[in-house]
């Protein structure tokens, strides 16, 4: 039992290291969240359900390349804790 309560123990505290990102990273992260928005902003003009759902996707695209794009900077592509389905480290 004290071994399992130790694993748990390690286990979150490499999770919580794992989900921290280099501050230029948190850049590029930001700024296509920032294009992502723009986007969504548009797609809520759009004179039409087709323009707007075109919009939508394209800035889901964006802030999604974004996020790669600042995982791959800080854990040459690793799986970072935030995006295992189930954790709750995730930021908004």
């Amino acid at each position: 039992m004290r071994k399992l309560i130790l694993t748990s123990v390690a286990s979150i505290g490499l999770i919580s290291l794992g989900a921290c990102q280099s501050e230029q990273a948190d850049k590029v992260e930001d700024q296509a969240e920032a294009e992502a928005d723009a986007l969504e902003n548009m797609a809520d003009e759009a004179p039409t359900e087709a323009q707007e759902d075109a919009l939508e996707n394209q800035a889901d695209a964006v802030e999604a390349a974004g996020e790669e794009k600042a995982n791959a900077m800080d854990d040459n592509g690793e799986i970072a804790p935030s995006e295992v389905p189930g954790t709750t480290t995730e930021k908004k």
